[in-house]
């Protein structure tokens, strides 16, 4: 989402390597350049206005350190405040009443149903017990979309049971709730194509029923500035104690990522990064001022890694890499692990330098090869997964006639796995190279 915006950036910061000290004037110019490519982003003009001022305060009251560069500490200074800008650290949920409740408002197309389900398989997944209501009879398959996304994810799902009125439901739903001993309600109310009166009246009335712990908007990041005004309309009609910002992985130019907090004031607590029920994640802002200046995100690489990764499966594959049994049942297996982590193109992003890496040297990440390579593992017999070394012409042919790919992908393949066993040999004696070819980009 931040790819434009951060590309600006680096090459602005990049043109600050040619200078030996910072000094007022060359700040002044860094300083315009960096306020065109906010603007450009789509980022508040009045939250723009006052980041640069800011960031010129602190610049010019940088102590000049010989061991550091001007640009460097002009970096570390647009970081800091690109984080204070984001909400600095990140915000918790707030879990009050019994049950505790978690009220989801917002327009209709901002994956607001979606949403709850992610954030229900969230939550389990930190050893909560959710329990999810479908209260948005506005949009008449929002009712059956939560409930085949509860199932999905294996959370319960209140039965609507032909209601037709969201008190009601939200009423039964909370005496059910208290009953059944869940010890988080996630409501998913009704959205409307613009906020109007009778939404705002229908909020607030759920909201005295409810009492809620947290009263979250979904916001499509997508709209821009949009977005920044519908959270500010639903804060005065209904009081948000929180943003949830969707379809973070488009080409939206992120502009309303960085103005919500100083424009609304209510912190965004979660993103969503992909289309899937795994695709939301905690927001940290530290950690997205270095995405956008191309510092990548090493620690959110590392919890996803931890969350897709069994420790015994870890400890399983450091056993077979350390007595190079490591087979294509074995590989199969470790890109099963990368898919449950998330988008290849994600992935990659938060590994510092890439994003350069891929517009300097053009690479395109391929998010459909994963699957190519599986189908072609899949057309092997357990023997060849066991020892490709018998991987012949013939057989060869009849794995890309199975997996619908050809004797090239095949070749490719054998090529890639021999590669990977060459790289843990030389991982077990203390060696590294480059991971570079077998990456599928």
């Amino acid at each position: 989402m931040f790819d434009g915006l951060s590309e600006k950036l680096r090459g602005i910061i990049k043109d600050l390597k040619g200078h030996g000290t910072l000094s007022e004037a060359n700040i002044e110019s860094v300083l315009k350049e960096v306020r065109l490519a906010l603007l450009e982003a789509d980022v508040n003009f009045t939250v723009v206005k006052e980041f640069i001022s800011r960031v010129k305060g602190k610049a010019l009251g940088q102590d000049v350190l010989l061991s550091v560069t001007p640009a460097q500490q002009f970096i570390k200074v647009v970081r800091d405040e690109l984080a204070a800008t984001l909400g600095e650290t990140a915000s918790e949920l707030e879990f009050k009443g019994r049950p505790p409740v978690i009220m989801l408002a917002g327009l209709q197309g901002s994956g607001k149903t979606t949403t709850t389900a992610k954030l229900a398989r969230l939550l389990k997944g930190k050893g909560r017990n959710p329990y999810v209501v479908p209260a948005d009879l506005a949009r008449p398959a929002a009712v059956l979309q939560l409930q085949k996304l509860s199932e999905e994810i294996k959370v319960d799902c209140f039965d609507v049971a032909g209601r037709k009125d969201p008190v009601d439901i939200c009423t039964e739903a909370l005496r059910v709730a208290k009953i059944k001993g869940y010890d988080t309600v996630l409501v998913d109310t009704a959205g409307r194509l613009h906020i109007d009166a009778a939404l705002m009246d229908e909020l607030k009335g759920l909201k005295e029923i409810l009492s809620p712990s947290e009263v979250l908007l979904v916001a499509d990041s997508m709209t821009g500035q949009d977005a920044v005004r519908t959270a500010q309309g639903f804060d005065e009609a209904i009081g948000l104690t929180g943003v949830i910002l969707t379809k973070l992985d488009s080409d939206a130019r992120g502009g309303a990522a960085l103005s919500m907090r100083i424009s609304t004031g209510k912190p965004i607590k979660f993103i969503g990064v992909s289309e899937k029920t795994d695709g939301l994640e905690v927001f940290h802002p530290d950690r997205m001022a270095g995405r956008i200046l191309g510092m990548g995100d090493v620690l959110t690489l590392v919890e996803k890694a931890q969350a897709a990764i069994e420790e015994k499966d870890a400890r399983e594959l450091e056993k077979k890499i350390k007595k190079d049994t490591f087979t294509l049942d074995d590989f199969r297996e470790h890109l099963g692990q990368i898919k449950r982590m998330g988008s290849l193109d994600s992935i990659l992003s938060m590994i510092p330098g890439f994003g350069a890496l891929k517009k300097a040297k053009g690479l395109k990440v391929d998010e459909k090869e994963i699957s190519r390579i599986e189908a072609i593992i899949n057309s092997m017999t357990a023997k060849e997964r066991k020892t490709p070394g018998i991987l012949n012409a013939g057989r060869r042919a009849r794995i890309a006639r199975g997996s619908g790919r050809t004797v090239q992908d095949v070749n490719r393949l054998v090529k890639q796995y021999g590669q990977m066993r060459d790289m843990m040999k030389r991982f077990k004696k203390g060696g590294m190279r480059s991971l570079k070819n077998i990456l599928p980009v």
